[in-house]
């Protein structure tokens, strides 16, 4: 199988990684120091399952590398419109797009079914950019569940998990799922193929959509936040909002916000992903996570006051944090 992963960041290098180690053939596509080191050095892992090191192929010229059998996105959803025209020289007849983001990904309701079907959201595809570039036909769809971080450029710390579960827009167990199953496996790497992906988006979903943008907002960690007496009650109408546009589009959620609200405090001191983004001046990954949600509210007829005052303080924190940065 001929692999490449575009994004090689942290998730992306430890994934690419595991596959090069089990002899597949894998090009991670990367830039800036994190690249260099790649190139130079390989990537290095260190991991509670054990370290290692690899030396998959590193460039940043996706027409060097030329067709291959899967295609992982593994860049932030907020960067997709920029690198999806770059991706033609990597797709093949029969390549299939295996789309790794946060939140609410862009192929959503691709064979949804239903009267949704087909609808488009502009908070994840402005201009439809996303879509003109990979065709429907070859997304296949996948949550991470890994926790990973570069420690330094081409050194990649995996702190936990293994799990990439994946699946067709229409449920069907494909042959196309079943091999990148296999080789994920093989890997070392657990990935079932999921009949109802859409639930487990939602299921990670219903966490992030608030702890994420508080997160960023106050500085907090988890545990933070769900011990706050007046923040932990912002978080809780977050979720309920969230879940209440899960139920409209069909998912029943098997988790409680009151097992997230649990879950989280058990994490302890944590630092979501948005407010390590907000620390280091990156941009967050905030409408997949958060602008989707409210998005489809106003198409349900949801009412979300929390959720949109809360995302419309994120979005200006994010705004003004790129100026600072690019300054």
């Amino acid at each position: 199988m001929r692999f490449a992963i575009i994004g090689a960041g942290a998730i992306g290098a430890f994934l690419g990684a595991k596959l090069a180690v089990a002899g597949e053939d894998v090009s991670l596509i990367a830039r800036g120091p994190h690249l260099a080191a790649m190139h130079a050095n390989g990537v290095r892992v260190s991991s509670p399952d054990g370290d290692f090191e690899a030396h998959p192929v590193a460039t940043d010229d996706p027409e060097s590398i030329g067709p291959v059998d899967y295609l992982f996105l593994t860049v932030k959803a907020h960067s997709l419109t920029q690198i999806v025209p770059t991706l033609g020289p990597m797709l093949g007849p029969a390549t299939a797009v295996v789309s790794a983001q946060n939140g609410i990904p862009w192929w959503y309701f691709h064979r949804h079914g239903g009267p949704l079907d087909g609808t488009h959201l502009e908070t994840l595809d402005p201009g439809g950019v996303i879509n003109d570039a990979i065709a429907p036909e070859r997304v296949i769809g996948c949550v991470v569940y890994p926790s990973t971080v570069i420690t330094e450029p081409g050194v990649v710390e995996h702190i936990e998990g293994n799990r990439f579960a994946i699946g067709e827009p229409d449920g069907s167990r494909s042959e196309r799922c079943k091999l990148l199953s296999e080789s994920l496996i093989k890997a070392g790497l657990r990935c079932p193929i999921r009949p109802r992906l859409r639930h487990d988006l939602w299921v990670k979903l219903l966490g992030n959509v608030a702890f994420n943008p508080i997160s960023a907002l106050t500085r907090a960690t988890l545990v933070e936040i769900v011990t706050h007496p007046e923040l932990s009650t912002v978080a809780r109408a977050l979720m309920t909002e969230a879940d209440a546009v899960a139920q409209a589009l069909g998912i029943e959620l098997p988790v409680t916000v009151d097992q997230r609200m649990a879950g989280a405090e058990q994490v302890g001191h944590h630092k979501t992903s948005m407010l390590q983004d907000v620390e280091t001046g990156r941009p967050m990954e905030l409408d997949s996570v958060v602008g989707a949600v409210v998005e489809l509210g106003d198409k349900l007829g949801i009412p979300m006051p929390h959720t949109s005052m809360v995302y419309a303080c994120a979005k200006l924190l994010n705004e003004t944090n790129l100026r600072r940065s690019q300054a």
